[in-house]
């Protein structure tokens, strides 16, 4: 359940900034891997799209089995991850009139059982874009401004971690609050076991994180932390007096239908559970247990690429925060920082903006889901990775994770550069 992505290491499974891995790809206990890249092409049936060109309206999509042309890439690429021996890989792309997905592999490495396309797996940090919807619908409902200080709103905030200053809702969201992050502060022993046997709480990783330096200097500068998505689901649960997973279903899950989407403990032995696994002393470990960070707002989300879509195409398309809160979202803070509030960027092929993504990494699986601007496109894909080794044993397999993260990135918009270009 652990990862090298920047966003979840040991703690929410967190992610580092700079070029520690990927910030949005390290969202457990331990450290996880750096960023990704993910998805598809689409087929000749969708010619006509080209007429349109990516900000074409059509009616719902219909599901296409044939590989599409503009899929090819990513079908190659997955093809490529199971023969180097991951264990499997499930991708899902949508556009205009059309939908295309498939799976690869297998779900578990016990029982051999094919996967499929709307399996489940723990989506790591791609939680945060949802953490960060119920966080702007805060400001929305005129409850905290987004520029507001949360220093004395948010319980424990200043007790626990010593605020060189005022922290606003912003700095959090675009992780440049210089806020520590919680995972440094977990044990680097190459025996995770201990650490992933307890249930992590976001008051307890503002705790650990409030023991390591918190420094004037950091504040204003990019430093991708767990810990700022902590500290925004303690101030979601405080304003709605609700607890945030609740909030977090009753605000994005269910009016979405995202029927296979939650923040709750997997039952591992479910039939539609991708699993994941790491090694350790060379023996095989199964990490889909998410007892650690099951219900996290930083990394704790458990959906699939068709959830994944629908919510991404439902957020860009207007239909979650304000139109002045998602212009507020698609924001950078540093200039040539792809990053906004709680969505990466990535260069559109089809014109001269932007799409946005989230990103996610454990230890044992690499996520990426991209949508074009006006949240016509969509694209997302999870692999579950070839059981290695983490980077507290052998350094060298953050870097294979890294690479994993960048290649299905890169495979994911590969996909939508070809589908709205047709």
């Amino acid at each position: 359940m652990l990862g090298s992505d920047v966003e979840e290491r040991m703690a929410g499974r967190g992610a580092a900034d700079g070029h520690a891995p990927d910030p949005a790809l390290l969202d457990r206990p331990i450290p996880m891997t750096p960023q990704s890249r993910a998805l598809l092409r689409v087929s000749a049936a969708v010619a006509a799209l080209a007429l349109a060109g990516c900000s074409y309206t059509a009616p719902d999509p219909t599901p296409t089995e044939s590989i599409p042309t503009a899929a090819a890439s990513i079908d190659n690429q997955a093809r490529q991850f199971i023969a180097n021996g991951a264990v499997a890989a499930v991708v899902r792309v949508r556009w205009p009139g059309g939908e295309w997905s498939k799976a690869y592999g297998v779900r578990d490495l016990d029982t051999k059982k094919a996967a499929q396309p709307d399996d489940r797996l723990g989506v790591a940090s791609v939680t945060k874009t949802m953490t960060a919807v119920t966080a702007l619908k805060l400001v929305d409902d005129r409850l905290i401004g987004l520029d507001d200080p949360v220093n004395d709103v948010i319980p424990g905030f200043t007790t626990s971690l010593h605020p060189p200053g005022p922290i606003t809702v912003r700095q959090l969201l675009n992780h440049t609050s210089g806020i520590p992050e919680v995972n440094d502060a977990l044990p680097q022993d190459p025996d995770f076991r201990p650490v992933l046997a307890q249930e992590m709480t976001m008051e307890r990783e503002l705790q650990l994180a409030g023991t390591l330096p918190w420094t004037a200097f950091s504040v204003g500068e990019f430093h991708y932390s767990n810990t700022n998505y902590a500290a925004l689901g303690l101030l979601v649960q405080t304003l709605r007096h609700r607890p945030f997973a609740e909030v977090l279903r009753d605000e994005v899950i269910v009016p979405l239908g995202l029927s296979k989407t939650s923040t709750d403990r997997v039952d591992i032995h479910a039939a539609d559970l991708l699993h994941g696994y790491v090694t350790l002393h060379g023996e095989r470990i199964d990490l889909t247990d998410n007892s650690y960070n099951a219900g996290l707002p930083d990394s704790g989300a458990v959906s699939t690429m068709g959830d994944l879509n629908t919510f991404f195409a439902a957020l860009f398309q207007g239909r979650l925060v304000s139109a002045a809160s998602l212009a507020e979202m698609k924001k950078a803070p540093l200039s040539r920082l792809p990053y906004g509030l709680g969505v990466w960027m990535h260069s559109d092929g089809c014109s001269s903006g932007q799409r946005y993504e989230g990103r996610g990494g454990f230890w044992e699986y690499r996520t990426v889901a991209v949508v074009s601007d006006d949240g016509k496109y969509q694209a997302a894909m999870s692999l579950s990775v070839k059981p290695m080794a983490t980077e507290l044993e052998d350094s060298d397999t953050s870097k294979q994770r890294d690479l994993y993260s960048d290649q299905v990135e890169s495979a994911v918009n590969d996909a939508l550069d070809r589908l709205c270009q047709q």
